[in-house]
């Protein structure tokens, strides 16, 4: 059976669609490109509004591709969690749909629907504990930077998010299990892990752990034979322990990244937000990561707009922005989420002032991330290569990409055999909008 994958939203979406990919070739079934496939598995994202209108437009368009080929459709995700069987009444051709909890049930739903043509099927419901995949599946060549799961969920319900309504209540994943998989990657050839969670930092702390916590996890993790780089998203900064801040400079592989959602810079947004942290704990946070590691590259998650924010509460936000520096940031403009406290708030700010004040910011940010980009120039940094870079297209001659270890991506010349896994010097001789260009280092050989 030929097939083809397409994902919205998350780091955890992209793991997830990149385990059932595996699974499914492990099976025999063929990934192929779009035109070819006959059935489809949209993974889906409802976090924001804008990715899930683009579901509903790609589900139109594939229907129709469907028909031609007689293929069917899988809807999996939040979207999914959220909107469930009424897709079956919209689109014909979507013959399961699934949850966050259901994935681990996806491939032998999929060769009973191969199977029994009428069958429709749906895995929707919440599980008590991390429903464990099989990911011992006999991987021989394992990508150099890999995902793994930590936990499934979130407890903190935020008055904007729908991740608690979509992904349920955290569970978190048995210690032993993450560090097996970490280890199976690593001896297939994978050389960076990030570590991935709706909030890493509260680990272990539900009903499921196993008594370790996040710090202890992270420290095994660490001190795995080979593993060059670690990384984790997303961190709470109400949960964020000193153990933690402390392993950035225990540990030489655990990359000096961290993204940490700050929301709004105006202590009277955060507490209707539900973030349980103002903005003098946030700071006195990025005081300590800084201490601790004098390179840290600080990003964050901004949302401008929310009810109730006024011109005195998106200048703190600007003002903190500032302050801080952060070397990027992912910036929207808010809006209601089903089911959500704030989508019962009377205040709503009006769309043209959204979207002046997202432009006001993002402008801002756009002048930090240069500034932080033209500060790299002239050093020597080491880089993950992820494989050949798309500038060796346009430019025609061979362009690797890589990340440096705060996370940024590097473009650089280098020679033609194959550098993809390999931890390769580069000297950073140009900054653009968004990566930088380099050169090998003369400490390769």
């Amino acid at each position: 059976m030929k097939f083809h994958i397409v994902t919205f939203g998350c780091q955890m979406n992209d793991a997830d669609s990149a385990w059932l990919e595996l699974a499914l070739t492990r099976r025999g079934w063929e990934h192929v490109p779009e035109e070819r496939a006959r059935v489809f598995v949209v993974n889906t994202c409802s976090v924001r509004e804008k990715p899930e209108h683009k579901v509903y437009s790609l589900l139109g368009r594939l229907e129709r591709h469907c028909q031609d080929r007689d293929g069917f459709i899988c809807v999996g995700g939040c979207v999914a969690q959220q909107v469930g069987r009424e897709f079956w009444r919209r689109f014909p051709r979507v013959r399961l749909v699934f949850g966050p909890d259901g994935l681990a049930s996806v491939p032998d739903s999929l060769e009973k629907l191969t199977a029994w043509p009428d069958l429709r099927i749906s895995l929707l419901d919440f599980a008590d504990s991390y429903l464990e995949r099989d990911f011992s599946l006999g991987q021989e060549k394992a990508p150099p930077q890999a995902y793994v799961n930590i936990m499934q969920g979130c407890d903190n319900f935020c008055a904007y998010c729908i991740v608690p309504y979509t992904r349920g209540r955290q569970k978190s994943r048995s210690s032993s299990k993450i560090l097996l998989e970490c280890s199976e990657l690593v001896r297939a050839g994978t050389r960076e892990i990030t570590l991935l969670g709706q909030n890493v930092n509260s680990y272990g702390l539900d009903a499921n752990g196993d008594g370790l916590s996040f710090a202890r996890l992270l420290e095994q993790i660490c001190r795995i034979p080979e593993l060059k780089r670690v990384r984790f998203t997303t961190s709470h900064p109400k949960d964020l322990a000193p153990e933690v801040i402390e392993s950035f400079a225990r540990f030489p592989n655990l990359c000096p990244a961290l993204h940490l959602p700050l929301q709004s810079g105006s202590n009277r947004i955060l507490k209707r937000m539900g973030r349980k942290y103002t903005k003098e704990r946030y700071l006195d946070l990025i005081r300590q990561l800084r201490q601790t590691r004098p390179d840290m590259v600080l990003t964050t998650d901004l949302i401008v707009g929310f009810p109730g924010e006024t011109d005195d509460d998106f200048s703190q936000t600007m003002d903190l922005v500032k302050e801080v520096a952060f070397d990027s940031s992912f910036s929207f403009k808010y809006s209601d989420r089903p089911g959500v406290r704030a989508a019962s708030f009377s205040d709503k700010v009006p769309e043209e002032i959204k979207a002046f004040r997202l432009q006001l910011l993002q402008r801002e940010q756009d002048r930090i991330t240069a500034q932080s980009l033209r500060n790299l120039v002239g050093t020597d940094r080491k880089c993950l290569v992820e494989g050949r870079s798309l500038k060796s297209r346009t430019l025609g001659v061979t362009f690797w990409k890589g990340r440096e270890p705060g996370g940024r991506i590097v473009n650089f010349s280098g020679p033609a055999g194959d550098l993809t896994g390999q931890l390769i010097p580069v000297t950073i001789t140009q900054a653009k909008k968004h990566s930088v260009f380099g050169e090998v280092g003369k400490s390769y050989d």
